[in-house]
């Protein structure tokens, strides 16, 4: 169905996997544009509950498709970046949770993307950079955005400045992502935290997302009332007393997602 793409349905997962292993799965219109798509069928298919984004072979993506950007001008490639902003944006927005499966490098649209995931796992083979300003540029599909609000300003000034490349350890040192496994585990952990993530009531799960994505850039005081918003509606859920009753019973909670 797809030409930059593979996705697979598989025990309540969907697996996205960028497929130009030749362009180290570079990001050009087709990329971002078929993202969009996967993105709004992991949103509207009941029997997925978790997405998984890589990248085939050694890149997880390398970046942007340079030789579709060099000759734009300044509309067009306003409009490419706006492109990307939509396509990340499908991810971070999206109802359900994404986990990046970091598995070479992700630089810089790369990085974008595993960013706009909902947390990074990455192989100690893993690279993470903005490069951009070696191009002549800046950021474009939100790395100026979302690093500074991951690795905190000064740091994302630093990464972005200088365009240094960074290993897993050190992405993970900083909080760029949250694990770091063997190249060989990396697949089994992200789908380890997939299963968890599918064990958990499933509207608590969606609700949390959206607690926490459109709170987070709030302040304070109107954070804390839009939790408590949130988390005062799960109590019309049958699965809070489901969960409430399991856990009083103490055995496992059996979801009926409404």
């Amino acid at each position: 169905m797809y030409e930059t793409i593979l996705y697979e349905v598989k025990d309540q997962i969907a697996y996205i996997t960028i497929n130009r292993p030749k362009a180290l799965n570079a990001l050009n219109s087709t990329v971002l544009t078929e993202l969009i798509d996967a993105a709004a069928k992991v949103e509207a298919d009941p029997d997925v509950r978790v997405a998984i984004v890589t990248g085939e072979g050694r890149a997880f993506v390398a970046g942007a498709d340079i030789s579709q950007m060099r000759d734009m001008e300044t509309m067009e490639a306003k409009d490419f970046m706006a492109l990307g902003h939509k396509a990340f944006n499908a991810i971070d927005f999206n109802k359900k949770p994404f986990i990046a499966a970091v598995n070479g490098f992700a630089l810089g649209g790369g990085c974008e993307l595993s960013m706009a995931c909902d947390f990074r796992i990455a192989s100690e083979k893993a690279k993470f950079g903005q490069p951009e300003v070696n191009l002549g540029i800046i950021p474009g599909f939100g790395g100026t955005q979302r690093l500074p609000r991951l690795v905190g300003k000064g740091m994302a000034k630093y990464m972005i400045y200088t365009a240094e490349m960074i290993d897993a350890a050190e992405a993970l040192r900083i909080g760029l992502v949250q694990k770091v496994v063997p190249a060989e585990e990396l697949m089994a952990e992200a789908e380890k935290a997939a299963k968890l993530i599918i064990s958990k009531a499933p509207i608590a799960i969606l609700t949390a997302k959206a607690a926490i994505n459109y709170g987070y850039d709030m302040d304070m005081h109107s954070a804390s009332e839009w939790e408590a918003l949130n988390s005062g509606a799960g109590f019309s859920t049958e699965d809070q007393k489901e969960g409430m009753t399991a856990f009083l019973e103490k055995r496992p909670a059996v979801w009926k997602n409404k």
